[in-house]
């Protein structure tokens, strides 16, 4: 079986450590633990993962976040692998810092990568992954807050964020979207 997996970001270093970034850490924490390197390709960066007798596709679209569905639509075609087998790793100020929480299908809730997504692939109905990253901004100052780089506390307990939303990822590809939330979401 594959799966394509869909890290959420902006490439450049300029970029690495903010809060829009957690869908690249979370790919990055994972191939590092499973000693895979990302090699560009079309649209994105990727490595292959196997696991349990499945592939996992791991990309970071280098689209930029606005742009993401361009990259997902263009490897879910090439890999040919059906929707419900894409998992998007993603940012959300909806949720308080470090919380994670699956689901099978939504709308983007103002997110532009995920907004990119549905009109690109014409539905909802695909798997993702909301990380946390809370909503500690002013009024009118989201875009600063998201490309703001994690501090504190929050950054102190990132790569234990990032290890729970890797095996989230291993889950979700193994024991299916349905276990994996009754399993893992907080």
């Amino acid at each position: 079986m594959k799966y394509l997996i869909a890290g959420l970001g902006n490439i450049g270093p300029e970029y690495a450590l903010t809060r829009h970034n957690v869908g690249f850490m979370t790919l990055d924490r994972l191939a590092a633990q499973h000693n895979l390197k990302f090699d560009i390709g079309r649209l994105a960066y990727g490595a292959e993962l196997r696991h349990k007798g499945r592939t996992l596709y791991l990309i970071k679209p280098t689209t930029y976040m606005n742009l993401s569905g361009k990259a997902v639509g263009y490897w879910l075609k090439t890999l040919q692998i059906p929707a419900e087998n894409l998992l998007v790793v993603t940012d959300d100020i909806a949720l308080p810092f470090g919380k994670l929480r699956m689901k099978g299908k939504g709308s983007h809730g103002g997110h532009n990568g995920l907004r990119n997504i549905q009109e690109t692939l014409n539905s909802d109905a695909y798997a993702r992954l909301r990380f946390g990253v809370g909503d500690d901004f002013a009024k009118g100052r989201q875009v600063d807050y998201v490309l703001g780089e994690f501090e504190g506390a929050d950054l102190a307990a990132l790569p234990e964020r990032l290890d729970q939303a890797g095996e989230m990822v291993l889950a979700f590809c193994t024991i299916g979207l349905q276990m994996t939330m009754n399993n893992f979401n907080e």
